[in-house]
């Protein structure tokens, strides 16, 4: 407890580089909680001791894909009801898992702990830019009251420079 200011906790975590499940990366955090203002994300510091393995070329392959593609893709409850990711949807349900990190940061709090559930359904803004640009509607979890919160997003992303949440908001459940 920080006496006027708020909680920190200090984190020891291993983390699991997803493309190459058997990976892993030791990772220290501390995470502070201001008091009050729920409307501040948490301050997070952290340190990794290695690296992930590089996806460069897999960024590469699936950029110059989908900047292919005569129609803008759309797709639909990724993952199905039996949990499965089709392997061409798998880099999309990447970029949902990242930007959905990132509303999950910025909305959280210490009594809520929000994760990505499924993608209802996504689609392709086409650009005149080099960005990539994808409208996603999400399902966040919210695992301590168990209710599913429907979440839009744009995530706009390039292999250069990552992935950018430049708009989300929380919809109204129905």
């Amino acid at each position: 407890d920080i006496k006027d200011v708020g909680h920190k906790y200090y984190l020891d975590l291993e983390l699991e580089d997803v493309p190459d499940k058997d990976s892993t990366v030791n990772c220290s955090a501390e995470v502070l909680y201001h008091l009050g203002n729920k409307n501040i994300a948490p301050d997070v510091q952290f340190t990794l001791e290695g690296e992930l393995k590089s996806t460069e070329e897999a960024d590469h392959m699936f950029y110059t894909r989908i900047r292919s593609l005569e129609k803008e893709l759309v797709a639909e409850n990724i993952p199905d009801s039996q949990g499965h990711v089709p392997p061409e949807l798998e880099p999309i349900h990447r970029l949902a898992w990242v930007a959905s990190g990132y509303v999950t940061w910025q909305n959280s709090t210490e009594n809520t702990q929000l994760q990505l559930a499924q993608i209802k359904r996504v689609k392709q803004v086409k650009r005149s830019d080099e960005y990539l640009q994808f409208d996603y509607v999400v399902l966040l979890h919210e695992m301590v009251s168990q209710e599913m919160i429907p979440w839009e997003m744009t995530v706009l992303w390039h292999p250069r420079d990552g992935v950018q949440v430049p708009r989300d908001s929380r919809q109204p459940r129905h």
